[in-house]
């Protein structure tokens, strides 16, 4: 058993996070990974509207008595998104943990914190993290460059950033971006942190509603299968290699390339339909982090959890503190 500070703050048995993600982060993967012991997060925008998540949200509770969270993820969008009234679902379902992204959370944290919900934002700097900090969230979660999705455009990996954020920050951390393993999670935490989020490695599980065929792509590819798109326009995305996104690296290669001559290739729908929900994984732009590298079956989120505290129990156990004990005894003699 491991405690922490993420773990007795937040009322979680371990310190083991399934943050949010688009299109995955139904009930059909939290519930399981709550049951497990750790703490999923349901994704609001997932559902079409303020009222399906709240059905959601009910459908999770009658599939586990455990605690779960909902992400709400703030972006600027063409069509404008009622972020109050999926807030308020939220509040009005009994949800205590929020993790939010994107953009600032502060005109929704005086509603989420008189209702008594926990706010964890996510960050992929040590100055965003101060600001989140700042602003009364109760945990930030810091994203190294190794992450699917957004990892900014700073470049700094979790062996630096995760240190340099625990060295300013006082409220609890989480460790995201290239966390597969009970080494990732023990080296996270030596490091400064209070637990690990993981979300391609929560992917690859029987449980998360993709398609069998991501799944497996997942557990073929290595660390190197991702590309890094979007940096020309300053908003970074780190997803799998594949057709689609080495198309998108080609056109936007060339100097008077615009995001409208990529956004037919870069559209949510079509990787939704073409690859999570049809399987065809070069069919359209999918998130991946170069924690596939780390991957290499699909259990249940049950097998994977309890696997991850048992061989974390054994390193801490078994090869750190055998490394200490030796050393001591060297001393010794």
């Amino acid at each position: 058993m491991f405690k922490t500070r993420f773990t007795e703050e937040f009322g979680i048995e371990h310190p083991i996070v399934c943050g949010g993600m688009t299109g995955v982060g139904t009930a059909d993967l939290i519930a399981p990974v709550a049951n497990a012991g750790a703490l999923g997060f349901l994704t609001a925008l997932t559902q079409p509207t303020p009222e399906d998540l709240r059905k959601e949200i009910q459908r999770c509770k009658e599939m586990t008595d455990k605690p779960f969270g909902v992400n709400l993820t703030i972006l600027p969008t063409i069509n404008p998104v009622p972020y109050d009234e999926y807030r308020d679902a939220i509040i009005d379902s009994g949800i205590k943990i929020v993790e939010t992204a994107g953009s600032n959370p502060e005109p929704h944290l005086p509603s989420f914190h008189a209702a008594g919900v926990r706010v964890i934002h996510k960050c992929v700097a040590v100055r965003h993290a101060l600001k989140a900090e700042k602003l009364g969230v109760d945990a930030i979660s810091i994203d190294g460059f190794e992450c699917a999705g957004h990892p900014g455009e700073d470049d700094v990996p979790g062996l630096v950033l995760i240190p340099a954020a625990a060295n300013k920050v006082s409220i609890p951390i989480i460790a995201s971006g290239g966390f597969a393993d009970a080494r990732g999670m023990v080296a996270a935490l030596a490091l400064g942190a209070d637990a690990v989020n993981m979300g391609t490695r929560f992917m690859a599980t029987t449980e998360a509603p993709i398609h069998e065929n991501v799944k497996r792509q997942i557990v073929l590819n290595d660390e190197r299968q991702t590309n890094l798109i979007y940096r020309k326009f300053k908003n970074t995305a780190r997803v799998a290699k594949n057709a689609v996104s080495d198309e998108i690296l080609e056109v936007s290669a060339r100097p008077d390339s615009t995001f409208e001559d990529i956004a037919h290739l870069a559209s949510g729908q079509r990787g939704r339909a073409n690859v999570m929900e049809n399987g065809d994984v070069d069919g359209g732009v999918w998130s991946a982090g170069q924690a596939q590298g780390l991957i290499d079956d699909i259990p249940s989120n049950a097998e994977l959890i309890q696997r991850m505290m048992s061989e974390a129990e054994e390193i801490v156990r078994g090869r750190l503190m055998g490394m200490l004990e030796g050393s001591a005894a060297g001393v010794r003699a």
